[in-house]
């Protein structure tokens, strides 16, 4: 699920689709938009088009997706913390095999 992969980097200021693109370049531009579009849909992203050679479009959080920005905070720790508990419950010999 990459909504709040997605969403993380918008809750501080607006972002425009390259900038999202670049802070996640492992989400392919069809999956970066679909997922845009599903989050505008619920409310927690809003885009402005602005009418401009090429058209240049803004993501930001809404207000409702604002209310996200404390389970995002505490799930961003989380995943830095349970990268540390997989770092320590590898078995030396299989690091060492790769």
């Amino acid at each position: 699920m990459e909504a709040p992969y997605i969403i993380y980097p918008a809750r501080k200021s607006t972002k425009r689709f390259g900038e999202l693109r670049r802070l996640m370049p492992e989400i392919t531009q069809g999956v970066l938009t679909q997922q845009l579009r599903e989050l505008e849909k619920d409310s927690l992203v809003s885009h402005v088009v602005y009418q401009e050679v090429p058209p240049r479009v803004e993501y930001s959080l809404s207000a409702h997706g604002q209310t996200l920005e404390n389970v995002l905070r505490d799930m961003c720790a989380w995943g830095f913390t349970h990268e540390e508990f997989l770092e320590k419950e590898k078995d030396p010999l299989e690091v060492c095999n790769k």
